[in-house]
C-alpha cells in the first residue's frame, strides 16, 4: 500500500483525532456491554457485524480477495491475535477494573510490539532507546498492578495482567500482519474479521449459549456500538489515514487513545481518577516516547 507521510494537515489531524477518539471509547462501551453480556458473546457480536460492513464494503469497491497459498492461515493468525482474543481479554478484565485503566494498559502495546519485531521483525533490533521504552513500559505495569503483583494475585491484579495480556495480543497481530502481500486494505480487514468471526462465534454458542442470556438493553445497544464504530468505522479510517500520512503519523494514536480512555471513563462512568493510573500512564507514555526514538534511529 503506498503511503503519503507528507500530509499532515488539518484533515489529517481531525482524521487522526476521530480515529483516537472512536477507539478510546471502545473502553466504555466494553464496560457496559460486559455488565449483561459475557466476554466472548460481546467478542462474537461485534466481530460478526464488523465483518459483515467490512465484506460489503470491500466489494463496493470491487475487491476480491486474491488466491494465494497460505493466505487465510495469516488471516486466521491476525484474526486470533488481533481480534478474537484481545477483545475478549480487555471484556473479560474490565469485568471488574475501570475502563479508564483498561485503556491505561493499552499503551503497553507499541512497547510489546517492539520487544516481538527484535526477535521475529527484521531490520528492527534493540537500541539503547528502544530498552529504555521498555523499561519505562514494564515499570509503568508494576505501578499500575500495585503491590498485589509482587505477592499473592488478587481478581484485579489478574484482570489488569488480562488486559496488558490484550495488549500484547495486538503486538503479536502487527508483527503478523507485515507478512500479509500487497493487497487493498479492505480486504486484509474483511480476511481478518471473517477468520475473527469464525474462531470466536462457535466458543460463543458452546460456552455462553447466547439464547439463554437475559441482556439489557444498553448492553445490547453497546455491542453494536462496537461493532459499528471502534470496529468497522476505525478500521476504515485507519487505512484511510495511512494512505495519506503513514504509519509514524498514526502511531501518535499510542498517546491519545490512553489519555482519552480515561477522560471518558470519568466523564461517562463516574469513574474516579486513582492517582497510580496516572503516575503509571505518564511512565508508560515515556516508554513510547523512547521507543519512537528508537525508531527514528533505525531508519
Amino acid at each position: 500500500m503506498k503511503t503519503n507521510s507528507g500530509q499532515t494537515g488539518a484533515v489529517e489531524i481531525a482524521l487522526l483525532l476521530t480515529l483516537a477518539t472512536i477507539w478510546s471509547s471502545s473502553f466504555g462501551f466494553i464496560k457496559v456491554a460486559v455488565e449483561t453480556v459475557p466476554p466472548m458473546t460481546v467478542t462474537a457480536g461485534r466481530l460478526l457485524l464488523a465483518a459483515i460492513i467490512i465484506v460489503i464494503y470491500a466489494r463496493l469497491r470491487g475487491h476480491r480477495f486474491p488466491v494465494e497459498p497460505g493466505l487465510w492461515p495469516k488471516f486466521f493468525m491476525i484474526g486470533l491475535f488481533g481480534n478474537a482474543l484481545p477483545f475478549t481479554l480487555i471484556g473479560w478484565g474490565e469485568i471488574s477494573i475501570d475502563s479508564g485503566l483498561a485503556a491505561v494498559l493499552m499503551a503497553v502495546m507499541p512497547i510489546a510490539t517492539l520487544v516481538l519485531a527484535h526477535f521475529f521483525a527484521k531490520g528492527e533490533r534493540m537500541n539503547p532507546a528502544r530498552i529504555a521504552g521498555v523499561a519505562f513500559g514494564f515499570g509503568g505495569i508494576l505501578v499500575l498492578i500495585g503491590p498485589a503483583a509482587l505477592g499473592g494475585l488478587g481478581d484485579e491484579a489478574v484482570r489488569q495482567i488480562a488486559v496488558a495480556g490484550g495488549a500484547t495480543c495486538y503486538a503479536v497481530a502487527t508483527v503478523i500482519a507485515r507478512r500479509l502481500p500487497n493487497m487493498p486494505a479492505s480486504l486484509s480487514s474483511a480476511g481478518a474479521l471473517i477468520a475473527a468471526s469464525a474462531l470466536i462465534l462457535p466458543m460463543s454458542l458452546i460456552f455462553d449459549q447466547p439464547w439463554t442470556l437475559s441482556p439489557s438493553a444498553d448492553s445490547i445497544n453497546a455491542v453494536i456500538i462496537l461493532g459499528l464504530f471502534p470496529t468497522a468505522l476505525a478500521y476504515i479510517l485507519y487505512f484511510a489515514l495511512l494512505r495519506r500520512t503513514g504509519a509514524n503519523f498514526i502511531a501518535l494514536n499510542n498517546y491519545l487513545i490512553p489519555c482519552l480512555g480515561v477522560t471518558w471513563g470519568i466523564i461517562f462512568l463516574d469513574e474516579l481518577l486513582n492517582w497510580r493510573a496516572v503516575v503509571a500512564l505518564g511512565i508508560i507514555l515515556t516508554g513510547v516516547a523512547f521507543t519512537r526514538i528508537g525508531m527514528r534511529k533505525t531508519v
